[in-house]
């Protein structure tokens, strides 16, 4: 009665696993880094944003261009009065009357409008600044998410390993248990240990899942996207690996980062400081126009006008040319008001393209730390999980040969799903460690 009790629990707890996994979606679509990077930039609403914003500064160069250029206008007027005005019998101002006329200027001399031009000029050249920004943290996201999918799917197979590992040693403690060498104790022990590594493995499923919905989400897509392959972050200063390691030596961690000077080109390869950059010539640029609000404006304006029906006084075709010339003399402090607006904008300006050098650099330094300290602790997690492995194997064989308990073969493979993990999550530091030192010294994306 008890083995087939036991047997049944061991089915029921299998049918659940399964059922478990069954309710775990698959991605429809599994995509490369450098397609998900692409696609991103793309078709990521941020960069339709981003591009939205390059329009308008488009259209507002138009609209300064064209307060600067020839203009016309038409003016149709109808005038009603009272009654018509009589002289003599003669009808001197008819009681209707229609007037049309054009209106064409020209600025002959409007250095603020000139200045405005040449400010919406640098305007559109900041919009292009901040959509390629844009494009960068779309980027550098998606990136992210990727190798999230990828440090995640690295976790659920660590968990499948030590579940398998788990199944083994249940299937051995219940064969003994049948054959009165083993006790119900040492069979139930090793039943809890699947009963966990299968919650573990379900837990990192869902949240492999929830990272490839996440990536589908900036690529734009009405589905989960899984992650295809494992990009390689070369660094400047990389050094390949030799080909053989020695006998028992722990495999390379890719590349040897040696570190890197900072960049002499960081201003002009990294987009955040490009845009601080521009935001900061452009502010000067309109305080430094702030004096033209004081000069006067010339302008050319020909209005040619016809009258029906004609009146006596007044010819039914005329034509007027004037030259006007606009001086602001007293606005009650305006313009100082605005000056003082131009110089607070520029200042912020100036503070944050400082901040944003600083930040920069800081992060390449960090960023060079990151990467070395990353290889070193992947070294060592890779040199736990083997010698784990090892503990693994030597504790099994010793327990079939009756030489050690139920409770080290389970604590052996419960240190050696940890270090599993733990390997996993070092592979994913050094990879987000070389990818931050690529975006740091302005290298992601190409």
């Amino acid at each position: 009665m008890r083995t087939r009790s036991g047997a049944a629990m061991t089915a029921v707890l299998l049918a659940a696993a399964v059922s478990l996994h069954a309710q775990t979606p698959a991605p429809t679509e599994r995509v490369s880094f450098d397609e998900a990077i692409q696609r991103a930039i793309q078709n990521n609403p941020s960069s339709a944003i981003a591009a939205a914003g390059i329009l308008r500064a488009q259209a507002l160069l138009v609209e300064a261009r064209a307060n600067a250029r020839p203009q016309i206008n038409g003016t149709i007027t109808t005038t009603t009065l009272a009654r018509s005005v009589e002289f003599q019998g003669t009808t001197v101002t008819p009681r209707n009357a229609v007037a049309a006329s054009l209106d064409f200027r020209t600025p002959l001399y409007a250095p603020a409008l000139w200045a405005q031009r040449a400010q919406a000029q640098e305007s559109t050249q900041v919009a292009e600044f901040s959509a390629a920004d844009t494009r960068r943290q779309t980027a550098f996201a998606t990136a992210d998410a990727y190798l999230i999918i990828i440090a995640r799917r690295r976790v659920v197979e660590a968990n499948e390993r030590a579940r398998d590992t788990a199944r083994a040693h249940f299937d051995l403690a219940h064969e003994l248990e049948q054959r009165g060498r083993g006790s119900r104790l040492n069979e139930l022990r090793a039943q809890q240990e699947v009963s966990t590594d299968e919650g573990l493995v379900e837990v990192a499923r869902l949240a492999l899942y929830e990272a490839q919905e996440a990536l589908g989400v900036l690529l734009a897509a009405d589905h989960a996207v899984d992650a295809g392959d494992e990009p390689a972050f070369v660094l400047p200063g990389d050094v390949q690996p030799s080909p053989a390691p020695a006998a028992g030596a722990t495999p390379a961690a890719g590349p040897v980062f040696q570190g890197l000077q900072m960049p002499a080109d960081l201003f002009q390869r990294r987009t955040d400081l490009r845009l601080a950059t521009a935001q900061e010539q452009l502010a000067e640029h309109v305080l430094r126009d702030s004096s033209k609000d004081y000069y006067p404006s010339l302008e050319a304006i020909f209005q040619p006008q016809t009258t029906y029906p004609a009146q006596f006084f007044v010819p039914s075709t005329t034509a007027q040319f004037l030259l006007q010339l606009s001086v602001p003399i007293f606005l009650s402090g305006h313009r100082r008001g605005v000056r003082g607006e131009r110089q607070a904008a520029l200042n912020i300006s100036k503070a944050n393209l400082e901040a944003a050098a600083i930040q920069a650099r800081s992060e390449v330094r960090a960023g060079q730390e990151a990467v070395e300290s990353a290889q070193r602790a992947l070294a060592s997690a890779r040199a736990a999980d083997d010698e784990a492995q090892q503990v693994v194997n030597i504790v099994n064989i010793s327990f079939r040969a009756g030489a050690s308990t139920n409770i080290e073969v389970i604590d052996a493979q419960r240190s050696a799903r940890d270090v599993d993990t733990a390997v996993a999550v070092a592979e994913d530091t050094l990879r987000r460690a070389r990818l931050n030192l690529l975006t740091a010294i302005g290298r992601f994306p190409q």
